[in-house]
């Protein structure tokens, strides 16, 4: 139920049109609720999607068709694939709108802590980075505390 609230607060600060990137975790559960909403906009994922739509149905599920998260996902109609370095060209020339992203953890000045989680398998360092510098807004989503109940809300940026 708080990651529903989560979600549908973030969904507030999109405006039909934008363009929009959805990190993984928490913000990819956006995708459905654009789509509740009936709003027009283009998501695009930094594995080279443009047009992601809402997660599929039992019936739709492509393998092919993946987010960075590398969770399945459904297209809309007009979508567009590319190969990442386009990718990182739309997002490094501050062509996205919007990126909505997870966080480890956040420092009250706004320093995000995105990386990895000590001990867990990650196949690459992700988009994040990029999208903090080169989205023209940012908003981060995340539970405010770990699952040992400590704060991710830091005064300082002394992440781990």
């Amino acid at each position: 139920m708080l990651k529903q609230a989560i979600v549908k607060r973030a969904a507030k600060e999109i405006k039909n049109g934008m363009y929009i990137n959805l990190g993984i975790g928490i913000p990819t559960l956006i995708a459905d609720e654009i789509e509740k909403m009936k709003l027009e906009v283009f998501l695009q994922s930094e594995n080279g999607l443009l047009g992601i739509g809402a997660y599929p149905t039992t019936s739709e599920v492509d393998a092919d068709l993946i987010n960075a998260g590398k969770e399945t996902v459904t297209i809309v109609k007009g979508a567009s694939f590319f190969d990442s370095a386009e990718s990182f060209a739309m997002i490094r020339g501050r062509h996205i709108d919007l990126a909505i992203l997870g966080a480890m953890e956040v420092s009250q000045s706004g320093d995000l802590a995105n990386y990895m989680i000590p001990g867990k398998l990650v196949k690459g360092m992700g988009g994040a980075m990029d999208l903090v510098s080169g989205a023209k807004r940012i908003v981060v989503v995340m539970e405010h505390t770990n699952k040992y109940g400590d704060t991710k809300l830091k005064k300082n940026a002394h992440f781990l």
